[in-house]
């Protein structure tokens, strides 16, 4: 940059308020990039004219600034911004925005619209007030009391789940509550875990992430196939019993009969993952694993699909031999859950308000669903639906030889995101498309069809 006396004082204008500022601007300059690694800098007596502040004001800048590393200083070459240094702000490209969809399909969010947001902020505000001077220290690791004692009755009552409300643990969203047990099933001798195949890749890369080898289980109609798991080393399997991510199919209760007994024959663990169970449209859900053998399943949920991903709310019920490990190594993360959101959701669960938010969800989600499927039927007749109706995605078998990572391509470069099956897979399997359809309404589904219908 040249050193001329209008460049300079443009580019540090606000300098003019002392040493501090001037200071303050030359190292902001530099970290964003404005200044260039080898900027030679005017002289002291230069600046300070261009500035209209004291020659020391700029030469005590210049001496801290080289003190930091940011300007170097040699005799007989003036002053230059250090070479062969990146910072922060100067080199770092402008992040890609995520691609903006004019359908998106992308399974797994609820209707972030209807966040119940008045009763919301109302449990915030009077479980605020009612919060006692002490629950506003470092949390329980475990989760805030009243909040698990809610959880306790309300997964009871609709889930049938058999749990305490001591031995409820709250984590930071599901996401938190699979890595803890990650760490906690290496430290107490698993070296390996199985998955269901297809699943969703998140759950695996997290427990890979602590050293944990991932054996992918076939599944078919009637869920996993626990023959196959019979034959790997694991002592630990990851599972979406009530409704398979992404397959949709229900593990049949022979198969919960077989699973539980390989747990007890191998000293094995069930982790239970509940993501969804709570949407079903057509019948009610089987009660959850957890309750026929709580020494041998951890029962996994979160208030994601039901309330929104953004309150970070999960919830884990351990076997009583993994309840002390799994809050020490949560303690040892983050010393606990926030208590705020903790308090607000205990109120909603308490005031029936969490139960009057799935029941509008519930008749919203089943309405748009018929509408996809309906839709569907009409225009695209070759793809089949698969699966229970329940959740808040559906898959479509696509016709024999049909490539659907391409049509994944295609589908986005005409605006819709609608996820290849073939995403979370390991193996090959059968074409297929998983349409998320709880986010859109009928009417954009119903668009969404016939740009579907136009890539076809």
């Amino acid at each position: 940059m040249p050193a001329n006396w209008t460049t300079y004082r443009e580019l540090l204008l606000p300098a003019s308020n002392g040493r501090r500022a001037v200071e303050f601007e030359l190292r902001r300059a530099v970290r964003d990039g404005r200044l260039a690694p080898g900027t030679r800098l005017p002289s002291s007596r230069d600046l300070a004219a261009q500035l209209g502040v004291a020659r020391g004001t700029v030469t005590s800048a210049y001496a801290q600034l080289i003190g930091e590393g940011y300007l170097t200083a040699r005799r007989g070459s003036g002053t230059t911004v250090t070479a062969g240094v990146t910072w922060p702000g100067a080199a770092a490209p402008e992040a890609e925005p995520a691609p903006k969809f004019r359908y998106d399909l992308k399974p797994g969010v609820p209707a972030l619209s209807a966040f119940p947001r008045d009763e919301w902020s109302h449990a915030q505000k009077t479980a605020l007030a009612d919060l006692s001077n002490d629950d506003l220290g470092y949390p329980d690791p475990a989760g805030f009391g009243p909040l698990r004692r809610e959880l306790a009755d309300y997964l009871g009552r609709v889930r049938a789940v058999a749990a305490r409300p001591s031995e409820v643990v709250v984590t930071n969203g599901a996401a938190e509550g699979i890595s803890l047990l990650g760490r906690v099933l290496h430290a107490t001798g698993h070296r390996s875990v199985a998955v269901e195949e297809p699943s969703h890749f998140g759950a695996a890369e997290m427990l890979a992430s602590h050293g944990l080898a991932i054996r992918p289980i076939p599944v078919d109609p009637d869920g996993l196939r626990v023959d196959v798991l019979s034959t790997t080393d694991c002592r630990a399997v990851f599972v979406t019993a009530a409704h398979q991510f992404p397959l949709g199919v229900v593990l049949h209760p022979s198969r919960r009969r077989a699973l539980l007994e390989w747990a007890r024959a191998c000293d094995g663990l069930v982790v239970e993952d509940d993501y969804d169970a709570e949407h079903r449209y057509d019948r009610p859900a089987l009660g959850a694993m957890q309750a026929l053998d709580p020494s041998r399943v951890v029962y996994q949920g979160s208030a994601s699909k039901v309330l929104a991903p953004a309150l970070r709310l999960g919830w884990l019920v351990p076997p009583p031999a993994l309840r002390d490990a799994v809050v020490e190594r949560k303690r040892l993360d983050d010393l606990g859950t926030g208590t705020l959101h903790q308090a607000a959701f205990a109120r909603l669960l308490s005031t029936g308000g969490y139960d009057r938010h799935l029941r509008r969800t519930r008749q919203l989600y089943r309405a748009r669903r018929d509408a996809l499927l309906e839709s569907l039927r009409d225009v695209l007749p070759e793809w089949e639906p698969i699966g229970v109706a329940a959740g808040l995605h559906v898959v479509v078998r696509l016709p024999a030889g049909t490539d659907d990572m391409a049509l994944q391509e295609r589908l986005a470069r005409r605006g819709l995101n609608a996820p290849a099956l073939a995403q979370y897979a390991r193996t090959p399997t059968f074409p297929g498309l998983v349409l998320g359809y709880a986010a859109l309404t009928p009417d954009r589904l119903r668009e969404a069809v016939r740009e579907l219908r136009a890539a076809v």
